[in-house]
């Protein structure tokens, strides 16, 4: 995620770290790499001219404390202001109004269709009834992809397929929402290329109809600063109340998201950061400036292994850990739970120092192909095989070769490996009841 600017904002700190004292000279110098990084990162040349002096002036008139090395002081000014250039908080969707409606517009290709599936499927799990609408009567793909989607996640999506007067679809819509019972309705609506003004007409006439809460603008974030333009556009015709920016996946520059709020003073409420329908997030400012920065994301992190495991999962696999019982089967059930996390290349750039390791070791795609052949390993065996590995004989280790599609050696080396974990959990094991023990001598306990 921002990968290009991030780095080249590692190379600026970098001589900032260097900087024994503050002074006018050798911060204007350093900040000049900041500047050219924020400007090949596609951001609004008026944000980045901007964004630069204000940092520039508080690390001037900064007071250095003592225990903090300067340029470090620096690093966090540009932080703090990176934060405040995203939005400074997470800013939340309105859910008044009976039924609640959110209108998403934006332009042909920047992933609206998806995007609505992915808010409903969001909400959904918030405990909210969404009904997902069809409102692009001008391409039957998107009706028909929307209802793939409704389908996906078992939420009506309502259609009328031949309809092309938009606000009678809206009528409707309304009408079968509180017959049905669902509380929120997602308009898709129609996009173009480029904008023209009957679309933005229809759209105008649609939002005074239904009166919607929120108006998300769905922009496509490699797009970089022609997204802003967009959200100009957009905005001074509709009063948009916020964006979701997707495709961060991809080659995102940066651009949009730190040109956005700035230019245009909305929001980014929600981001897309992959394909499947769970790559979606609120977007919290602080934690995207600590990933822009390599500070990495612990805080997602955290609440995306929550979201994957249960806590009583996670604790019955410490305890099966600690004592030594760890087997295949646990073993694939935390392949399957790292799944869900995402990408190892996204997990990865989610811890400190993330992008920088990412750096040195060079695509992950390797690694997490390693780990979907070692499923496919487990998964050709028999659950008495995954759970007492030594029975696998000669016999037993070709048969799942065979059905795994690799090699007896590629199993052995898998299976040597898994032994190796055993043992070092084992000793662990030991040593932590060890250490119970001390801690309860007379003068090992705490003081």
């Amino acid at each position: 995620m921002f990968e290009s600017l991030s780095g080249k904002l590692q190379n600026a700190f970098r001589n900032l770290r260097g900087l024994g004292k503050i002074s006018e000279a050798n911060v204007t110098e350093s900040l000049r790499e900041v500047r050219m990084a924020l400007l090949d990162a596609d951001v609004n040349f008026k944000v980045a001219r901007d964004f630069i002096e204000r940092v520039k002036t508080q690390s001037i008139g900064a007071e250095v404390i003592a225990s903090v090395h300067p340029g470090q002081q620096i690093i966090k000014i540009i932080h703090d202001e990176l934060v405040a250039l995203l939005g400074s908080q997470n800013s939340a969707l309105n859910l008044g109004g009976n039924p609640t409606c959110f209108m998403m517009v934006g332009l042909h290709g920047a992933g609206k269709t998806t995007s609505s599936g992915k808010l409903a499927r969001l909400l959904l799990k918030q405990g909210r009834q969404p009904l997902l609408v069809a409102a692009d009567v001008y391409r039957p793909a998107a009706m028909d992809q929307l209802a793939t989607l409704g389908k996906q996640l078992e939420i009506p999506v309502f259609l009328q397929r031949g309809e092309t007067d938009v606000l009678k679809i809206a009528r409707a819509a309304l009408e079968f929402a509180r017959a049905n019972h669902r509380n929120t309705i997602i308009f898709d609506t129609a996009g173009r290329l480029q904008i023209d003004e009957v679309l933005v007409q229809e759209l105008v006439h649609l939002r005074d109809l239904v009166q919607p809460q929120e108006i998300l603008l769905v922009l496509d974030a490699a797009t970089g600063q022609e997204a802003v333009n967009v959200a100009t556009h957009f905005d001074q015709a509709l009063n948009i109340t916020g964006a979701i920016l997707t495709k961060l996946d991809g080659d995102a520059r940066g651009g949009a998201a730190l040109s956005l709020k700035s230019v245009t003073g909305k929001p980014i409420k929600f981001m897309g950061t992959g394909e499947k329908l769970d790559e979606f997030e609120p977007f919290h400012p602080e934690r995207m400036a600590s990933r822009i920065l390599g500070m990495g994301d612990v805080v997602s992190l955290v609440e995306r292994a929550a979201e994957a495991v249960s806590e009583d999962d996670a604790r019955r696999m410490e305890e099966k850990m600690r004592k030594g019982l760890f087997t295949l089967e646990d073993f694939q059930e935390q392949l399957r739970a790292m799944k869900k996390l995402g990408s190892l290349e996204n997990i990865v750039g989610m811890l400190p120092g993330g992008a920088e390791m990412i750096k040195q070791q060079g695509n992950l795609s390797k690694q997490e192909k390693e780990f979907k052949r070692m499923e496919a390993m487990i998964c050709g065996m028999t659950p008495q095989e995954r759970r007492s590995p030594q029975i696998l004989n000669a016999k037993r280790r070709v048969r799942i070769a065979k059905g795994s599609g690799v090699t007896v050696t590629e199993l052995n080396t898998m299976l040597n490996k898994f032994g190796e974990m055993q043992q070092m959990m084992r000793k662990m094991g030991k040593m932590s009841k060890l250490m119970g023990k001390m801690g309860g001598m007379p003068g090992m306990g705490r003081r």
